[in-house]
């Protein structure tokens, strides 16, 4: 292809550029590229085989096993399969609570990433936003409000496990009281852990969002934290939920239960080599290493005079919104009057630090201009 060299160094030099999405940078797969030429369709089920066999379906299933085991239980008692990403794992989720309750009412805060709005629209489900608090955790006394006049209805809760700009994580605990005050019998929990799904399994004290605390489903994404050049994620559920939509497609041999039919096979390779390779106290022992650097990014910004703040042992650092030069020179996303930078594995200090020192030029400029019109 013309230009292919000329796309590639774009894309290389943007990827270490950006402090401001959760992207990994500390992965290569470069043994897999003899898999470049091979068609690979997990068609279908991945517990299921079809009359098609270029699959990596056993390798699926194995990650499967593996994201059960840190979510608190086993594939006896759930269901997953490996999706593009977050959106469709929490499609998945919304599409089985519908096929649960068509008459529910979802409720979600405002700080929900954006295409959940979209999948609710999609899926032609009742929904109420609720507000959020400064720290992007709902706001329990809203949603316990707005309950009162809907509990009649069954409830979709749609619960952040790691906002989109805050890293904020909405407490089931006080979800699960609010439940038992106003005896809702008929409801669905679904997790948006897209960030967080191969983190909070390994922070001190861990966040009650697991198939341990009764949760109904959870999507995750892979390409995150774990890393990798295609998006992918993984989608976890109850396996009755499961089962209620499966249907058997004779012109592929095997059960329809997944959002799209054919499926990329070469994520799960990607997911499977990380797993081999690090395992939990790889993971765990990346969390602690990446901590570290939000600790000493939120630390080093307020000593040159810039607001900033994370929640508890969050990796994504907030701060005040700086220039337009400064957002686009490292890829900083924003959201009215602040900014982010998201330390995930791959990111260096020394890049943090080139951060700090165009910021507190910055700052410079603006007191001497001050002084200047004064």
């Amino acid at each position: 292809m013309k230009g292919l060299e000329n796309i590639y160094k774009r894309i290389k030099d943007s990827s270490d550029k950006f402090l401001g999405y959760p992207l990994a940078k500390d992965f290569t797969f470069s043994e897999f590229a003899p898999f470049l030429d091979l068609c690979i369709n997990n068609v279908g089920d991945p517990e299921a085989k079809s009359t098609l066999t270029i699959d990596t379906k056993e390798v699926e299933k194995k990650c499967i096993s593996f994201f059960a085991d840190i979510l608190s239980t086993t594939v006896n008692d759930v269901w997953g399969y490996v999706t593009n990403g977050g959106t469709e794992g929490n499609l998945y989720g919304l599409y089985l609570a519908r096929e649960c309750y068509p008459e529910a009412v979802v409720y979600y805060s405002e700080s929900t990433h954006y295409s959940v709005k979209k999948n609710l629209h999609l899926l032609n489900m009742r929904n109420i936003v609720v507000r959020s608090q400064e720290n992007g955790e709902i706001d329990y006394e809203d949603l316990e409000q707005i309950l009162t006049i809907h509990r009649d209805k069954p409830a979709v809760f749609f619960l952040n496990v790691g906002t989109t700009m805050t890293e904020a994580v909405d407490d089931l605990e006080k979800i699960k009281t609010i439940i038992k005050k106003y005896a809702i019998k008929d409801y669905y929990i679904h997790c948006d852990a897209a960030f967080l799904g191969t983190i909070a399994p390994f922070v001190e004290p861990k966040p009650k969002f697991d198939f341990s605390e009764g949760v109904d489903s959870i999507s995750i994404s892979g390409h995150k934290f774990i890393g990798g050049p295609i998006p992918c994620g993984i989608v976890m559920c109850k396996r009755a939920h499961r089962n209620r939509v499966a249907n058997s497609i004779s012109y592929v041999g095997t059960l329809d239960t997944t959002i799209t039919g054919s499926r990329n096979g070469l994520t799960p390779l990607f997911l499977w080599s990380f797993i081999e390779k690090h395992g939990k106290d790889g993971l765990k022992r990346r969390v602690c290493e990446s901590q570290e650097l939000a600790a000493y990014t939120e630390r080093k910004l307020n000593e040159i005079g810039v607001n900033a703040w994370r929640n508890k042992e969050a990796l994504t650092v907030v701060f005040d919104k700086p220039s337009k030069k400064v957002c686009e020179k490292y890829q900083l996303a924003s959201e009215e009057a602040i900014a982010h930078i998201i330390c995930v594995p791959g990111i260096k200090k020394e890049r943090i630090d080139s951060l700090l020192f165009d910021l507190e030029n910055e700052q410079k400029e603006k007191e001497n201009l001050v002084l200047l019109e004064a």
